[in-house]
């Protein structure tokens, strides 16, 4: 039987944090899936799915804690795996970009969480206007829609808000 490992793992940023992760992993018989990492205020931050055999979980979480000599903290949960992940929406890709200012994450997640519509993938960034030098928020996302969900009405609550914001917000087919 297979396990679905999800690790989250964070620490000073140094060359060979990823190496010796996938060093670990592969040591321990596991299956690097999928992950999301960044250096993010001189900071390494990420998330990976690794696939392993069940009877070999257990020593493959003992063998990535000892990566804390490293000065990384690493959480690992075990996964419902891809089939509990699954659901039968409709993915949609949200952009936006608009001057920076405090509250536009909050104010558009909660319209989609109102929504019950999950995100399944964010990302933000901060970037100086070409011409004037402003900070620009930028933000991509994928949206999973809720089965029976009223996409229009969701698409007019998101462009209320992007108008109150004063930010361009477009939303695609994935």
């Amino acid at each position: 039987m297979r396990t679905h490992l999800v690790l989250t793992v964070i620490g000073p940023d140094q060359p060979g944090l990823v190496s010796a992760l996938s060093d670990t992993i592969a040591a321990g018989g596991g299956n690097w899936l999928e992950s999301r990492m960044a250096s993010l205020a001189g900071r390494f931050a990420g998330i990976l799915s690794v696939d392993i055999q069940s009877d070999r979980a257990d020593d493959l979480r003992a063998a990535l804690q000892k990566l804390d000599v490293m000065g990384l903290q690493l959480l690992v949960e075990q996964s419902p795996g891809e089939a509990a992940a699954a659901n039968d929406g409709r993915v949609l890709k949200l952009e936006l970009i608009g001057h920076d200012r405090p509250g536009i994450v909050r104010d558009i997640s909660r319209v989609l969480a109102e929504n019950h519509v999950s995100i399944g993938d964010f990302h933000t960034e901060l970037s100086s206007a070409s011409f004037s030098g402003e900070s620009m928020f930028k933000a991509t996302a994928l949206l999973r829609l809720p089965t029976g969900l009223d996409e229009s009405a969701l698409k007019l609550a998101l462009e209320n808000l992007a108008n109150e914001l004063m930010v361009d917000l477009e939303l695609q087919d994935r």
